[in-house]
């Protein structure tokens, strides 16, 4: 028997396990795949460079993320967006660049601010730890935010233009999206406007974000068990035990579940107290798909494009990780789509996107990566995704723990999904450690 064991070895688990090593308990990760990272990974190319096929940028709100990095000696840089250049709209009417979404009025941009006041305003009466004692709390979460929208007469040019920026995040369509999960989200970060990229986006880890759970994990070691699937937990206070796909089963003190939240509602878990089961099965992360285009040199360029981009094409988003790398996403309501496609097809859609945005040039990568971590088994999901409602479905019981059973793992709801995993598994193993 152990003293712990931690199910998963994305960045929640690893940080779990390494709290809990370093305070002298008996741990063993259990992670599924045959690496560890979860929906942060990198693969290196002949040249040496860095590609990102998962979770790239946090910014400086991201406290957990940046304190972890620092820890294990790794170093930050600005992320894209201190790129040069105009970024690219791919509206409907065709592609067109400059500094800022490209209203038709100077009365449609004159109400885009003044949906933003109301935003402001409204963001900062929720509790970000507690929206659930708001005083309107049930008529927020049953509202989507575009019905808010048009609550407050907000403009159509408004409503589609903030419905672009949420797909561009591949958050789910404002439509389907509950105002209050939307509004604690600003409120968790102190922010009074829609999406501040330079407070969620504006940095990076320079060797590569899997560098963060590679160390991690080399800190662990043998700790770390890989292609270990994990089909049932029972927990009972006298121990708990896990079986594994194999037959194989393990025993320990306590569990800690790392598990997207999507991948855990699917697991049998006996011993666990029916309030927090429903709570952890109620949250749903968002379907979506991301793209990585690698060329020689940064093709974009050559439009005066900076390889940003939002639109309403298959790809709703672009974004440059680095020199002649970029990233792209498939957005839940796109989604289908793309993975009715074979391999080969995906390849072609996305260059046949590429060119669209950014040139002839753009139709030559030298190589195209897919991570569909929509349909993955061992993931169900990209980032949290509150549909209206949501909020009072998953209660107040969500992101607590039923000791000796702890839960943790990547909620958009902390902060963006690379902090909140840092930060609810450093915030499990402390809990089970005082518990011990």
């Amino acid at each position: 028997m152990t003293d712990v064991l931690v199910l998963g070895a994305g960045l929640a688990g690893l940080s779990a396990a390494r709290d809990l090593a370093s305070s002298g308990a008996d741990v063993l990760v259990l992670e599924a795949r045959g690496r560890v990272g979860g929906r942060v990974e990198q693969l290196r190319i002949d040249d040496g460079r860095a590609v990102q096929l998962g979770g790239e940028v946090v910014g400086s709100v991201h406290t957990a993320y940046l304190g972890l990095a620092g820890e294990l000696g790794l170093t930050l840089e600005p992320s894209y967006v201190a790129a040069a250049g105009q970024t690219t709209y791919d509206l409907l009417e065709g592609v067109e660049r400059g500094d800022d979404y490209p209203f038709r009025t100077p009365a449609e941009r004159a109400d885009y601010d003044r949906a933003e006041r109301e935003w402001g305003r409204l963001a900062a009466s929720v509790d970000p730890d507690d929206p659930w004692s708001h005083p309107d709390a049930a008529r927020l979460d049953t509202t989507s935010f575009a019905a808010w929208l048009r609550s407050i007469g907000a403009l159509p040019s408004t409503v589609r233009r903030l419905e672009v920026a949420a797909l561009a995040l591949a958050d789910g369509s404002i439509e389907r999206t509950s105002l209050l999960a939307a509004l604690r989200k600003s409120a968790a970060v102190g922010e009074r406007t829609f999406y501040s990229y330079a407070l969620w986006e504006s940095l990076q880890v320079a060797q590569g974000s899997a560098e963060v759970a590679a160390r991690l994990a080399a800190g662990l070691g043998e700790r770390v068990r890989l292609n270990a699937v994990v089909c049932r937990v029972a927990v009972e206070p006298r121990g708990c035990s896990v079986t594994l796909e194999t037959g194989e089963e393990l025993r320990a003190e306590a569990v800690v579940c790392a598990l997207p939240a999507p991948v855990a509602a699917r697991l049998p878990i006996d011993g666990v107290d029916d309030g927090r089961l429903r709570s952890l099965r109620r949250q749903r992360n968002a379907l979506a798909a991301k793209v990585v285009a690698v060329y020689p040199r940064s093709v974009w360029r050559d439009a005066g494009a900076n390889g940003l981009s939002e639109g309403e094409g298959l790809i709703a988003s672009t974004w440059p990780q680095h020199e002649g790398v970029l990233s792209a996403l498939v957005p839940p309501d796109r989604l289908a789509y793309f993975l009715a496609l074979t391999d080969s097809d995906r390849d072609d859609a996305v260059r046949a996107e590429l060119v669209r945005l950014y040139g002839a040039d753009a139709a030559r990568p030298a190589q195209i990566h897919h991570r569909l971590w929509g349909v993955d088994p061992f993931t169900r999901g990209y980032v949290t995704q509150w549909w209206p409602g949501d909020v009072l479905r998953v209660g107040p019981r969500h992101g607590t723990h039923a000791p000796p059973f702890y839960v943790c793992g990547s909620d958009q709801w902390v902060a963006g999904y690379m902090e909140g995993a840092v930060r609810t598994g450093r915030s499990a193993a402390a809990a089970a450690l005082s518990a011990s």
